[in-house]
């Protein structure tokens, strides 16, 4: 894109600052039903659901958890099993044995540690095997206590097609992105990014024609 271009965009949209109240509020009109796509009941659920969703979809979870979660109900039944069972009943979501070995190693942890409960603060969620920063974070914010905000490849794209970072980097992405989101919206607004680049913002054709950013919050719209 031109710097001309890009210059005069920046100039019609104004600062980022002042944009991000207006972004949050007009997809959240439009996104109304925007929430986490995995199905769970409980908290350990969850922390599952999240932990096999690495580089597979989320139906394709939902399709494999349905039957796990039917037969998996606490800690202690991911490692009643041989490792071996459980990488079977999750084969399907990918890369199944490193799964199967941080799900018991985590649960292990769960029953050692925190009397068979999910912990709710990022710094101890981020000490179980195979939960990484965004999944920490994932699960902290759909129990009610978010700490930070999920950057996954949607956030990423669109809070760059935005202006709202100039970083590559998730981790920096995501400090830039606390810093200017409101606390109380650091829960749903990872879900109206993502629920606005699948419906509107495509990566290769985005739909601006539709868009409710378009023209006065979005310096990248070609409309």
């Amino acid at each position: 894109m031109p710097r001309s271009y890009l210059q005069e965009a920046r100039k019609r949209v104004g600062p980022k600052k002042e944009r991000i109240g207006p972004i949050i509020e007009r997809l959240a009109a439009e996104h109304a039903d925007a929430a986490i796509a995995l199905r769970f009941r409980s908290p350990l659920e969850l922390l599952v659901s999240v932990m096999l969703s690495a580089q597979t979809t989320d139906v394709n979870v939902n399709r494999v958890t349905q039957k796990l979660f039917e037969k998996y109900h606490k800690p202690e039944d991911y490692l009643a099993v041989p490792q071996e069972e459980l990488e079977r009943d999750i084969f399907a979501t990918g890369f199944y044995r490193q799964k199967a070995k941080a799900l018991r190693g985590t649960m292990r942890m769960l029953i050692e540690e925190y009397d068979g409960e999910v912990p709710r603060r990022l710094e101890e969620l981020i000490r179980l095997p195979g939960v990484a920063r965004k999944t920490a974070n994932v699960v902290a914010a759909e129990l009610g206590d978010p700490e930070g905000i999920v950057v996954d490849t949607h956030v990423r794209r669109l809070s760059q097609r935005l202006r709202l970072t100039r970083q590559e980097d998730p981790v920096k992405i995501e400090r830039d992105l606390v810093r200017l989101v409101p606390r109380e919206d650091w829960a749903r607004f990872p879900h109206l990014m993502i629920w606005h680049g699948r419906r509107v913002c495509d990566a290769r054709r985005p739909r601006c024609e539709v868009c409710p950013l378009a023209v006065d919050l979005c310096p990248s719209t070609r409309v």
